[in-house]
């Protein structure tokens, strides 16, 4: 049985804490005029409307940014590490956003997401999304059963297949879950995009709802492929480690947002790599990670406001491509 912490980029994580920090650059959006008022008294204003976009075999209207809990809430029981979590959910909910992805890979995130969710009694407010990460059906079942529990829920909005992992053996066990009501949505994922053409393979030849796949501004190769293919057979497409663990980042380190940047309501660079990925019209929901209430802030701006059109997306590539 394969060992499946060796196919998570565990190394990496959406923010850095070495060198220039997220906080730099929201600190250079600050300089343009750009303030991000943090605490609940933000929470509670008035916000834009987050974009949403459908799922497409139900309809089911989802907003376009969620969170991802990858390493970020795999926290002890301290109040103020466990505090600085709940800021960063109560921000996703009361902005609008619902989609939340885990893993039992993840540490302890899924328990501390379903206790911190419980605190805020905002249990009908999330999507919640997990995976089966182990090769044997039986092992899947009883690790389904303590995500669940973790999570405090009977039924779940979605679950996955890690990675792909021996996904046959998996999906006669998710699509019973799903007759029987116990999940809502089916999928597969992959953390690389060395996954895209066995994925691509399997929504040809099979029935699902969700892929999640990497796929950002540095590596677009999702677009040539999965993409539409995803569109053409009415599946969902969930993107994951949109900045590629904070490299993006880092190969714009120290630089101003360029100033056709606010053409599409951009004031960060996070908005400025969300916006692109969300502008491609199979896209349907993007999750980051974070541990901190600006960066869940900075995010969900990207889910408002204006997307770039075709030509945008070609100057926000090649302005890429010229650093």
């Amino acid at each position: 049985m394969r060992d499946m912490t060796q196919l998570i980029d565990w190394p990496n994580i959406e923010r850095s804490d070495k060198g220039l920090t997220r906080a730099e650059f929201l600190r250079l959006a600050a300089a343009a005029s750009v303030t991000l008022t943090l605490g609940r008294a933000h929470a509670a204003a008035p916000q834009p409307t987050m974009i949403t976009r459908t799922i497409p075999k139900t309809g089911e209207a989802l907003p376009v940014v969620g969170l991802s809990s990858y390493r970020s809430f795999s926290v002890g029981g301290g109040g103020e590490v466990r505090s600085s979590r709940r800021e960063v959910l109560r921000s996703l909910f009361s902005h609008g956003g619902k989609v939340i992805d885990s893993s039992p890979l993840y540490g302890r995130a899924e328990e501390v997401l379903g206790s911190l969710i419980s605190d805020l009694e905002a249990e009908g407010q999330a999507f919640l999304s997990s995976k089966i990460a182990v090769e044997d059906p039986a092992r899947a079942v009883q690790q389904a059963e303590r995500t669940m529990r973790y999570l405090r829920t009977e039924h779940l909005d979605l679950m996955q297949v890690q990675d792909m992992l021996n996904w046959r053996s998996h999906f006669p066990t998710l699509r019973s879950w799903k007759e029987n009501g116990r999940i809502r949505y089916l999928g597969v994922t992959h953390h690389s995009v060395d996954g895209l053409e066995q994925m691509a393979e399997i929504i040809e030849s099979e029935s699902i709802d969700f892929v999640q796949l990497a796929y950002t501004i540095s590596h677009p190769e999702a677009e040539e492929r999965i993409l539409p293919l995803a569109a053409d057979k009415g599946v969902a497409v969930i993107v994951g480690r949109p900045f590629l663990g904070g490299a993006d980042f880092d190969t714009l380190r120290g630089e101003p947002l360029p100033e056709w940047a606010s053409e599409i309501d951009c004031t960060s660079w996070a908005q400025f790599f969300l916006k692109f990925i969300l502008s491609h019209p199979a896209v349907t929901c993007v999750t980051p990670a974070t541990s901190r209430q600006d960066q869940m802030l900075d995010n969900l701006g990207a889910g408002s406001g204006r997307l770039p059109d075709d030509s945008l997306r070609k100057k926000m590539r090649e302005y890429w491509q010229s650093r």
